[in-house]
């Protein structure tokens, strides 16, 4: 894969590891996604496992082209995979990116797994990669998802009215969030604050 990210790479923390997608992911991955209550405001359902083939075909197909890089999210504690997360519209020429299709199973709501997966990601991102900026975008009614990424630092640059066309034929209009490299350095000391505060109140 002759692209900006190379294949395979993974992204190692303390609590996860971002591992890059391959076929052999697809049953356990699968079986996470099967709870509704993730898919209550994404643009596709893939709680039945025809819909996650095709949707996870399709970010393999993705990949090939450079056009994205999907990662499975790995919890060392539990020993399992809990979710995943993509690098979509990769830009080398602009040198931006955007953050998407994260998801993870219910269970690791509001723990510390979010927190962690955004900083190895952003970390990538810009000090890698470096980027000039990273897109992060949810469903203008998704409270939930919008609270979290205000909460680490993204910047809110508008609602795309009608803008997308979910796989129920439903039009979702989306909020667009955004952080660029300048915000990175404080935007980084949150998040790894964030992440401790969380580990620590586990504990």
């Amino acid at each position: 894969m002759p692209n900006w990210i190379q294949y395979p790479t993974t992204l190692h923390g303390e609590t996860v590891d971002l591992i890059a997608l391959d076929e052999t992911h697809f049953p356990e991955l699968q079986s996470a996604a099967m709870d509704t209550r993730i898919w209550e405001f994404t643009l596709n359902d893939s709680s039945t496992p025809e819909k996650f083939n095709f949707a996870y075909t399709k970010a393999l197909e993705g990949m090939e082209k450079g056009d994205e890089f999907a990662f499975v999210v790995y919890h060392k504690r539990d020993k399992k995979l809990i979710g995943s997360t993509r690098f979509l519209d990769l830009n080398e020429y602009h040198k931006k990116l955007e953050i998407g299709w994260t998801w993870y199973h219910p269970d690791y709501w509001a723990t510390e797994v979010n927190f962690e997966c955004k900083l190895l990601l952003l970390t990538y991102a810009f000090e890698t990669l470096n980027v000039n900026r990273v897109t992060i975008i949810t469903d203008q009614n998704n409270k939930r998802s919008r609270k979290a990424i205000e909460k680490i630092g993204g910047i809110f640059e508008g609602i795309l009215r009608n803008d997308m066309i979910r796989d129920n034929g439903t039009v979702r209009s989306t909020a667009y969030y955004s952080i660029i490299s300048e915000e990175w350095s404080d935007v980084k000391e949150r998040l790894e604050a964030m992440y401790r505060e969380k580990v620590s109140s586990r504990k």
